[in-house]
């Protein structure tokens, strides 16, 4: 049987084959970003274009696919090709060792592809992919914040007019009503309110100034095994199903 079989047995050749021939395009691999990539390598999706400049760190292994004691300091972007040519050795991965912001989108997004899963945990840079997004009309599934959570049963998908209780979505909204932009952005969040004690240093975590050094230092945010990685295969789910014309 092929790899891709059971797959197959489920949504059908024709499907599978338009997987095979999308290219998907993930920034950021972290808690959400790196179970987002291995949903759509384990889809058979034919080319992956990944984007990350972080180093895997002790404090990752609680949320963090890609995290490992034998991964630690190595590129996230090299532990996530191995592994995608792992699990498909025929799919195209390119990866991008470099910060998110405007140039390296420009770099990244050169041969658009067919959607966007962004995962990246930055304000600003994040403001920037979905306002790139949005006018070059490529669609995007954005993930909203996934710390502070731990209920799974209140994670939703939804367009960004939509989404409440999320103090990251609620900042993300007003930056996007600035630019003019209040609804056509498809994200991943959840209704969870985060109770006083919790709310308070992730605030302080997103809360970030138009002009910022990249790779400072950012405040930590508290998250648990289960809810990042929940985010990253519901937005592959919605990737899968968009790809696929599943309805």
């Amino acid at each position: 049987m092929s790899l891709f079989s059971r797959t197959e047995m489920l949504i059908g050749k024709e499907r599978c084959k338009r997987l095979a021939q999308s290219h998907v395009a993930v920034f950021g691999l972290g808690g959400v970003g790196s179970y987002a990539v291995e949903a759509l390598a384990r889809a058979g999706i034919g080319k992956l274009s990944l984007m990350d400049m972080g180093l895997i760190q002790p404090s990752n292994i609680n949320r963090q696919l890609f995290a490992l004691q034998s991964t630690l300091h190595q590129p996230k972007t090299a532990i996530a090709q191995r592994r995608i040519k792992q699990i498909n050795p025929d799919c195209e991965v390119i990866a991008h060792l470099d910060f998110a912001h405007v140039e390296s989108f420009d770099k990244m997004l050169a041969t658009p592809p067919d959607i966007i899963i962004d995962a990246i945990d930055s304000l600003n840079p994040k403001i920037h992919l979905l306002q790139k997004a949005y006018e070059q009309k490529l669609p995007i599934i954005s993930s909203m914040g996934a710390g502070n959570k731990v209920d799974p049963s209140l994670i939703q998908v939804g367009d960004i007019s939509e989404t409440k209780n999320c103090p990251l979505a609620r900042i993300i909204r007003k930056r996007l009503h600035r630019l003019e932009i209040y609804k056509g952005i498809t994200c991943v969040y959840s209704l969870e309110i985060p109770s006083n004690d919790k709310d308070a240093p992730y605030f302080e975590a997103i809360k970030e100034s138009e002009n910022f050094a990249r790779g400072r230092e950012r405040e930590q945010v508290g998250s648990i095994s289960y809810i990042p990685p929940i985010f990253g295969f519901m937005a592959a789910g919605t990737a899968i199903r968009k790809l696929a014309e599943i309805a």
